[in-house]
């Protein structure tokens, strides 16, 4: 290589090493530049994983363990009914200090007087009218049977027997279909010289599968006429001054009931026949008792047994410390309170 060769050489390296700089940060910048939106995609997805990482083991040092926890319940069983997954009702019993299942509705009102019970329903629940006047109306007046009373029990000896004994000033009845046991009530007091108010519960819409098993009702597009026809079998046995029906479900009909102050001296139960609406009417009904008051109900000795009824009543029973007795298939609890 001579001389000149030389010199071409270094002045090609030095204009080499001069502009490499310039040129790899020019190359950076315009790849940062087109770049920006992954590198901040992954920079978030960094972050994202960091912050659940250590989310997550905080979580888990806060975790109780649930073996530890014991499970808030009202009442704790030392045998199963394996066939029905269920408690029996006559296992042992321990009342939970919460006793959440056992509070049903809201505190009651202040009581208000017997002699006042029937206006203030009338006011309460037909807007200040009977449900007796100018019935019946003109559209189910030619559907209506003149008396049709159908009943399971109705009248059994231990009405007779309790209304003697507590001579009540205010029924209840949980359940009333056609009015056969109201009726029969209404007549008992009568009989005894008493002024008895007597309110029935009832939705009077019947039951899934009612259509199959009676036909003696009409209905109209669908709507079994027991209302009307309850109210038709009440004014031909001329009980209209005694009865008065509430037509809603049970369980909205007992909480105004409660929040109005209507107390009853007799409250007969015979609702629903499954274990849960069994449960729910017996409890919500007992709040509506006067002290010295008694419950009763139908079906105690039925197929149903520790299913239904029976065990509803032996539950309720079992957690307030009452005694059972019985009269035929009705159940009988007398309120160990005393007025």
């Amino acid at each position: 290589m001579n001389k000149q060769d030389f010199l071409h050489h270094q002045q090609l390296s030095s204009n080499f090493h001069h502009n490499r700089r310039p040129y790899t940060w020019r190359n950076t910048t315009n790849y940062v530049r087109n770049n920006y939106i992954f590198i901040s995609y992954i920079i978030l997805l960094i972050l994202t994983y960091a912050l659940g990482f250590f989310t997550a083991k905080s979580s888990k040092q806060n975790i109780v363990n649930p073996v530890a926890v014991k499970p808030m319940t009202v009442t704790e069983f030392t045998s199963v009914d394996k066939k029905n997954n269920c408690p029996p009702a006559t296992s042992l019993l321990q009342t939970d200090p919460n006793n959440d299942h056992n509070i049903f509705g809201p505190v009651c009102g202040n009581p208000i007087r017997a002699d006042s019970i029937r206006s203030e329903i009338i006011n309460r629940v037909y807007n200040g009218t009977s449900p007796y006047e100018n019935f019946p109306p003109a559209h189910v007046a030619d559907l209506l049977k003149p008396k049709r009373l159908k009943g399971w029990g109705s009248t059994g000896s231990v009405f007779e027997t309790l209304i003697k004994k507590n001579r009540p000033k205010t029924i209840i009845e949980v359940g009333t279909f056609l009015g056969a046991s109201a009726t029969h009530m209404a007549k008992l007091t009568r009989q005894l010289g008493l002024e008895t108010q007597i309110l029935c519960v009832d939705d009077f819409r019947g039951w899934p599968g009612f259509r199959d098993r009676v036909n003696y009702v009409a209905s109209i597009n669908g709507d079994v006429l027991l209302f009307y026809q309850f109210i038709q079998n009440v004014v031909s046995l001329n009980a209209t001054e005694s009865i008065i029906p509430i037509p809603f479900s049970t369980g909205s009909a007992l909480t105004k009931l409660c929040e109005l102050g209507v107390l009853a001296d007799l409250i007969e139960v015979d609702a629903g026949h499954d274990f849960h609406s069994a449960w729910s009417d017996i409890n919500m009904a007992y709040k509506l008792l006067r002290p010295g008051g008694v419950m009763f109900g139908h079906d105690y000795f039925t197929a149903y047994d520790n299913k239904g009824v029976r065990r509803a009543v032996d539950l309720f029973a079992k957690v307030h410390g009452f005694k059972i007795s019985s009269d035929g298939q009705h159940w009988i609890l007398d309120d160990h309170r005393r007025a």
